[in-house]
């Protein structure tokens, strides 16, 4: 068995010495970046980043200041309900698709092109048709319902939900597509198994395929999340943040703190923050993925 070792260790060498250079460029840009942002999180960093040290200075300022807390509300609020809303959506869209329906390709790709904007293309678009003046509610009005109010991005109470609106309008073909696969991946028996003994659709669903499609939800509940936790685009260009703080989020946060009040220190607090919830989520799906599969082999 040990004698197998070196001879696995020095397979593909070829492959491997040319990695060599992706993975020194990764530990160096993305593990030294972060370490370097995690340091100077507890220095007092202003305009140019400087070694004076201030321990948790930084940190308490920064669960002391209402824009953040505000945000962290936010991004609560906007995370949830994309995070159920989404799933719901893309879910049903797969388990229709999954019919076997006409045009089911020119169906897939239109509901998929949203994914393929920009961020900022999407806010843009839905920033026009939220607005008040020549939008949604406009043309409702101009169906005879005057008193039809509908201005999201205008009220502070429920801006945040307008920013929900576009981000599920992008994000639910993402997720349509990679559920989609997951039940083209469930074994034809299993329905026929199903339909044998009298289950109904939901139950199949609910009970035996949801379960058995575990792996392809997990994944998707990573990439989920970590686009919300990393939320900018869209709100910059739909709201700015506006109005006034109601749609302030953490990257913004992170991005006025170290380019407009040239506050590093600040900055890499709030964003180290943001890694520490990254990782809560990263890290615990990498162990069922493969922590799990190595125990179980």
């Amino acid at each position: 068995m040990a004698s197998t070792r070196p001879n696995q260790l020095f397979r593909n060498k070829s492959a491997k010495i040319a990695a060599i250079p992706m993975i020194v460029t990764a530990l160096f840009v993305f593990v030294g970046g972060t370490a370097w942002t995690i340091v100077y999180s507890f220095t007092s960093s202003g305009l140019l980043p400087r070694l004076k040290w201030v321990g948790l200075d930084q940190y308490e300022r920064l669960w002391d200041t209402r824009k953040w807390l505000v945000s962290i509300e936010n991004l609560a609020i906007y995370g949830l309900s994309m995070l159920v809303l989404v799933f719901v959506i893309g879910f049903i869209l797969a388990a229709l698709l999954d019919q076997k329906i006409r045009f089911e390709n020119t169906i897939r790709t239109v509901i998929l092109y949203p994914y393929a904007l920009s961020f900022v293309v999407t806010g843009l678009v839905w920033q026009w048709i939220l607005n008040p003046e020549f939008g949604v509610q406009n043309i409702v009005r101009g169906w005879g319902w005057e008193t039809f109010t509908f201005d999201p991005l205008y009220n502070a109470e429920i801006a945040i939900f307008g920013i929900l609106i576009a981000g599920l309008w992008q994000g639910s073909g993402l997720v349509m597509v990679l559920m989609l696969a997951g039940l083209r991946g469930i074994d034809q028996d299993v329905w026929k198994a199903a339909r044998v003994d009298g289950i109904p659709a939901w139950k199949t669903y609910l009970f035996i395929v949801i379960p058995m499609m575990r792996p392809v939800f997990i994944t998707t509940l990573v990439l989920v999340v970590t686009g919300i936790v990393k939320i900018y685009d869209l709100i910059v260009a739909q709201t700015g943040g506006g109005p006034g703080i109601a749609t302030e989020v953490p990257a913004k946060y992170v991005y006025d703190m170290m380019f407009q009040a040239n506050n590093l220190g600040q900055g890499f607090a709030a964003s180290t923050m943001m890694l520490v919830t990254v990782a809560l989520v990263v890290i615990p799906w990498a162990f069922l993925e493969f922590g799990g599969s190595k125990n179980r082999g």
